[in-house]
């Protein structure tokens, strides 16, 4: 099967907008020849030099998503702030999606990671694979709990208080005393 090139220098050469001078700064000689660099560069890795540059991109590319859930934070704090402190139909709605949604990443962790397992794993789905990674994943989820247990408490939804607690509370017995 046969790669397409495409040559961009030919379109330089029948383009109406040829005669126009450069932009300020913009020079074609350093341009090209830093494209024929990288171009070279990347073709004179060595087959286990690109392994190692991949899999040092898989690392890369799972801690971006081991702290992905801590880079949402900030808008769903915003959002949680905007949905208001009474009970109504959007501020629960806001409550069950930051409840459920960190269940919902513990649950499919392993298969999320999978991906980013590295060559020489024997199991990509195990818990052990990108162990660090996995453990930082659970501690940014665990940060998205606690701000919906935040916004519980804040709706009044969470039991804290002592009246809260009064249906289990036993009084002793008072003590029986008369007088004659």
């Amino acid at each position: 099967m046969a790669t397409a090139v495409l040559e961009y220098s030919a379109l330089e050469r029948t383009s109406k907008n040829r005669h126009l001078p450069s932009p300020p700064g913009f020079s074609s000689a350093v341009t090209t020849n830093k494209g024929k660099e990288a171009a070279s560069k990347a073709n004179a890795m060595t087959p286990k030099e690109k392994a190692d540059r991949n899999e040092e991109l898989k690392a890369k590319r799972a801690w971006d998503l081991a702290t992905s859930p801590a880079k949402q934070l900030p808008m769903q704090m915003m959002m949680v702030y905007f949905s208001g402190g009474g009970v109504q139909i959007f501020s629960m709605g806001m409550v069950a999606m930051l409840l459920a949604s960190p269940f919902k990443a513990f649950a499919g962790m392993n298969e999320a990671f999978a991906q980013f397992a590295p060559k020489d794993s024997t199991n990509t789905r195990a818990f052990t694979t990108l162990l660090l990674q996995k453990v930082a994943y659970i501690l940014c989820n665990l940060l998205t709990l606690l701000v919906g247990m935040w916004k519980c408490n804040q709706m009044g939804l969470l039991p804290v208080g002592t009246g809260d607690w009064l249906q289990f509370e036993h009084r002793g017995e008072s003590p029986d005393i008369s007088f004659h």
